[in-house]
């Protein structure tokens, strides 16, 4: 047997060990770069949320400036006389209110249901308890303000009037 047979078998069990190290390595890069797909996933994840949840505080605070005039504005359409709705400019005005309301629905506002409805503190807040005959004890028989909601979360709560 030659030298360079001997050494064969010494040579072997070294390139197995190479070869058990090498994927090794390669079972702890794989498992790296999982973990580091898995990160940047949920920091995208966190980013995201965290953009949209901006937007949606923009947007509230935004809208809570804006709400009050428009809760004037459809006061002032209630009390046009009746005489009057019939009139070309209030045919506009009116117009107006209905893209209002369709520009509300598009980013999610809503108006909170109130006359005929039960007191829902997390809703409402009275601002009256009073005697009212045709409404049952903690039913809303009069709207003083209306309130809103974006997404279903509260921006203005309603004024109302409370039956005891």
């Amino acid at each position: 047997m030659g030298q360079e047979e001997k050494n064969l078998p010494a040579e072997m069990e070294k390139l197995q060990l190479k070869l058990l190290e090498t994927e090794k390595q390669a079972q702890e890069n794989l498992a790296g770069w999982q973990r580091a797909q898995a990160d940047y996933a949920n920091f995208k994840r966190e980013t995201d949320q965290r953009q949209k949840d901006l937007f949606e505080f923009a947007n509230a605070a935004f809208m809570t400036e804006f709400l009050p005039i428009y809760s004037h504005f459809k006061l002032a359409l209630e009390h046009m006389p009746e005489g009057q709705r019939k009139i070309d400019w209030v045919i506009g005005i009116r117009h107006i209110k209905k893209q209002f309301q369709d520009w509300l629905k598009k980013y999610k506002i809503e108006e909170i249901k109130t006359i005929g409805e039960l007191f829902n503190h997390n809703l409402h807040e009275a601002v009256t308890h009073e005697e009212q005959a045709g409404y049952k004890s903690e039913t809303i028989f009069a709207e003083v303000q209306p309130g809103y909601t974006l997404n279903g979360k509260v921006l203005m709560p309603a004024k109302v009037k409370v039956a005891k």
